[in-house]
């Protein structure tokens, strides 16, 4: 699209549609933000070259370790990390192409990661798979800011996930480190993302830090959960609530929903959790562990902060086409939540009125904006709602059949009349 629109510029000049000086600045800006086709292709092999140059050498290296000195070993485990900061220096000082740093900011990454690993062999330093996570993730941090490499942002929150895993999960392992690391690290990959949202660059990669950080916050929640496991529902719930405003935000107003990964996550995760807490034998023995001075309850504390100022910034722009009640779902659950304490019974009912009230809200929203997608979604809650009240009553199985018929019919006849209202209104237009 933009050569078309550079090529018609002559022909704009010429007719005296806009100036030269006009032309000449729309091209410069197509000129700085649209990058070819073909160096964002040679920018993804390159990337991948790297990977493959770097785990090439470290294999070749391995076949041969046990008949290394100890001084070769030495060569050769800081020998990928040289040649990585040759090759990366030498792309900065010559100002070489995006592909060219990062693709040397992949293969210095990894040889980091491998030169730490062939120290503490040929040393037999001992440490867990958690400190040395955390020693790399934290040795590469510069290469975020030196090269400014969208790889090495992906490939910092992968790592700083993976030591979440390891260290905030007890399946995975020992407790040797703090998960709470885990935030520390996952600040400066942050510092970097907002930078790159605020140059208003554009970019697919940001496109896919909009899935790849509230994926990884998601995942790593539970680095916060030690004693109180029912505080865990009400730091998810926050959590989703936090991200649900992010997506409303002005920056992601006129953005499809493929790219506003926030309010997938809010969207999804805040029905998941509801829906969960919707049976009665989870207030029962879920939520009779509640430590309120506990790590657990001080992290909601600061999740409920964080989520009602960015409400308090959406509340501003509120209007009749915008407002949804998924806004308000962690306030109404917190109240929830301290009335379960005392009384499971009320806080069950009110969980499943909440749910009932997201999916009609829902509906009518989607069928006030002509969205099949937030329609079926509506309808999507209310059947999950009716499925999971199947297993925690006492109903007949020919009863539970003739509901499910009824959803069935329910989807059908809404999904209908929707299509049908869509085609008047693309005829009045």
């Amino acid at each position: 699209m933009s050569s078309k629109i550079t090529n018609d510029l002559p022909e704009l000049v010429e007719n005296g549609i806009i100036s030269t000086e006009i032309a000449q600045r729309i091209e410069a800006y197509y000129q700085q933000h649209n990058e070819p086709d073909s160096n964002k292709l040679f920018t993804i092999f390159g990337i991948l070259g790297g990977t493959l140059i770097g785990l090439g050498i470290i294999l070749i290296t391995a076949h041969n370790w046990d008949h290394f000195s100890r001084i070769t070993k030495l060569f050769f485990a800081f020998l990928p990390m040289l040649i990585g900061q040759f090759v990366l220096g030498f792309s900065i000082i010559k100002n070489k192409s995006a592909a060219w740093k990062e693709a040397a900011t992949v293969f210095l990454f990894f040889s980091v990661g491998a030169c730490i690993a062939l120290i503490s062999q040929i040393y037999n330093i001992p440490g867990s798979l958690a400190g040395f996570l955390l020693l790399w993730t934290l040795l590469c941090v510069p290469l975020l800011f030196v090269t400014k490499s969208k790889a090495a942002i992906i490939l910092h929150l992968f790592f700083c996930t993976y030591y979440a895993l390891e260290t905030g999960y007890r399946v995975f392992g020992s407790n040797e480190t703090i998960p709470q690391f885990y935030f520390l690290l996952l600040l400066f990959p942050l510092w970097r993302y907002i930078q790159i949202i605020r140059s208003q660059q554009p970019s697919a990669v940001i496109h896919i830090l909009h899935w790849l950080f509230p994926l990884s916050i998601t995942i790593s929640l539970p680095v916060c959960i030690e004693q109180s496991e029912g505080v865990g529902f009400l730091q998810y719930l926050l959590l989703f609530g936090i991200l649900y405003n992010i997506g409303q935000l002005p920056y992601f107003t006129n953005k499809s929903s493929i790219k506003n990964g926030y309010q997938a996550f809010g969207t999804i995760g805040t029905t998941i959790v509801l829906l969960i807490t919707s049976f009665r034998f989870m207030w029962k023995h879920e939520f009779d562990d509640v430590i309120f001075n506990s790590l657990e309850f001080f992290t909601a504390v600061v999740l409920f902060m964080i989520a009602s100022g960015l409400l308090y910034i959406n509340s501003k722009r509120f209007t009749s086409q915008n407002f949804n009640l998924f806004y308000f779902v962690f306030l109404f659950f917190g109240i929830i939540f301290f009335i379960g304490i005392i009384n499971d019974i009320v806080a069950t009912i009110l969980i499943n009125v909440l749910l009932f009230a997201l999916g009609v809200t829902t509906i009518q929203i989607g069928a006030k904006k002509l969205d099949f997608g937030l329609l079926n979604f509506g309808m999507l809650i209310i059947t999950a709602m009716i499925i999971c009240r199947f297993f925690d009553t006492n109903i007949a199985f020919e009863l539970r059949g003739l509901m499910f018929v009824l959803v069935g019919i329910g989807f059908f006849t809404t999904n209908y009349f929707m299509l049908k209202k869509q085609k008047r209104s693309e005829l009045k237009k």
